[in-house]
């Protein structure tokens, strides 16, 4: 048996696959920086953070990718000034475009999260999206986010992954893997390239490598208190949405892009914002969050 990677590994992992995905990740994510994104990153974190949340002089982003949440965040007034992380520095260069396009000043720095360049009590609030799960040393990379805050910043994250939500998606995933072909055929679709020698074969040889934990809310609630934080919450969110999104983003996966119709893009995306309003209203007061496909975290870092 293969001995488990180690965290000098992991990470060079992480930054060549974050490095190849970077030029497409918008468009495959269907990543919005217009009103669509606002509501999205607004709808995440005022769920934690209260229906006002904010505004933070100076927020720090852990795993920024190509910018999300901090361009989101940003636009809405949110945070004022932003300083964007990534161990990817094809992220922060697709970041940095977006930035520019949007007519918006972020300052960047590609580092590992359990080393940050930064000195103590520089930032009001470091926030990150679906970046938790990526890291090898999570212990350290609490205490850095602890270090970084001022007496009385907020730590948030959302987009981590349940270890019993990832079960339960695997079942939509594998009822739209049947599904494909009747699919494709009432869509006159044909089937996916195949990616060997493609431009993203890299990519797709990397992918299974890059998610090193899935969560139970213990987990987190465990090392934020262990990084020095207090008032730690965490909550589910999305079921029925996250259910709905992978059955037909694996229905989509099967066929070629060029292929699915704009009237099922839709489809998907107005039935996915139906459910997520099913799933904030109805589901995620009332269920435990261990269910649900993400897991989000809210922390404070004491006063002095």
């Amino acid at each position: 048996m293969a001995a488990p990677p180690t965290e000098h590994e992991i990470l060079d992992v992480n930054r060549r696959y974050h490095d190849v995905a970077a030029e497409t990740y918008d468009s495959k994510w269907g990543i919005s920086f217009g009103e669509i994104g606002h509501q999205q990153v607004l709808g995440k974190i005022t769920k934690l953070l209260g229906p006002s949340p904010g505004p933070f002089a100076h927020s720090l982003e852990i795993g920024s990718g190509t910018g999300y949440f901090s361009l989101n965040l940003l636009q809405t007034g949110v945070i004022e000034r932003a300083t964007c992380t990534d161990i990817s520095p094809g992220m922060l260069v697709t970041l940095e475009q977006n930035a520019k396009d949007l007519g918006l000043e972020v300052e960047t720095a590609a580092c590992d999260a359990a080393e940050l360049p930064f000195e103590d009590g520089t930032f009001d609030l470091v926030l990150g999206h679906a970046v938790l799960h990526h890291l090898p040393d999570l212990d350290q990379a609490f205490r850095e986010f602890h270090r970084v805050l001022k007496p009385g910043g907020l730590l948030f994250f959302a987009g981590e992954p349940s270890r019993q939500g990832d079960k339960l998606a695997a079942i939509p995933k594998q009822a739209a893997v049947k599904a494909a072909p009747l699919w494709r055929k009432a869509l006159r679709a044909s089937s996916a390239p195949t990616h060997h020698g493609a431009p993203d074969e890299d990519e797709h040889a990397l992918e299974s490598v890059v998610d090193v934990h899935a969560f139970v809310p213990a987990d987190l609630t465990r090392h934020a208190t262990a990084g020095g934080f207090t008032d730690v919450k965490v909550q589910g969110e999305e079921l029925l949405a996250n259910w709905f999104g992978w059955f037909n983003r694996t229905l989509e996966a099967s066929a070629d892009p060029k292929d699915i119709p704009w009237g099922w893009i839709q489809y998907a995306y107005r039935g996915y914002i139906l459910l997520q309003r099913v799933d904030r209203t109805l589901l995620e007061p009332r269920l435990p969050p261990r269910i649900f496909y993400n897991l989000m975290l809210a922390a404070r870092k004491p006063a002095a």
